[in-house]
């Protein structure tokens, strides 16, 4: 199965431009400790891992018309800090893995598989 790992900001995590460069450091090498186990770990694999930045733009069509504007999609206290895109056997493999990431809160989201037409 293939899922989107989302890496929520907040949780137990200041905001990345708030850590100490020690705390930056700690939260890469668990990135790394966690890639490592899943490219030993029999099933799995990273397909994708990206850190967003920067503002996001916002595309919304209501009554046929777009609107374009800056800012997060919806008003939360959480918001998307990254994501993997992660090939694994099953649910139980992928959360014992995160174990290994800094202590964000995650969303895990199953990708469908689309059928040619």
């Amino acid at each position: 199965m293939r899922v989107a790992l989302f890496l929520m900001s907040e949780g137990e995590m200041p905001p990345w431009g708030e850590q100490t460069s020690e705390q930056q450091a700690a939260a890469m090498q668990q990135h790394d400790d966690f890639g490592a186990a899943c490219a030993v770990r029999e099933g799995v694999r990273i397909l994708t891992g990206e850190a967003l930045d920067g503002v996001p733009t916002v595309v919304r069509t209501r009554g046929g018309k777009r609107s374009v504007t800056e800012g997060p999609y919806a008003e939360a206290i959480e918001q998307l800090g990254g994501l993997y895109v992660i090939e694994t056997p099953d649910l139980d493999t992928l959360l014992e893995l995160t174990e290994l990431l800094p202590p964000y809160d995650l969303q895990i989201s199953p990708i469908g598989e689309a059928e040619a037409p």
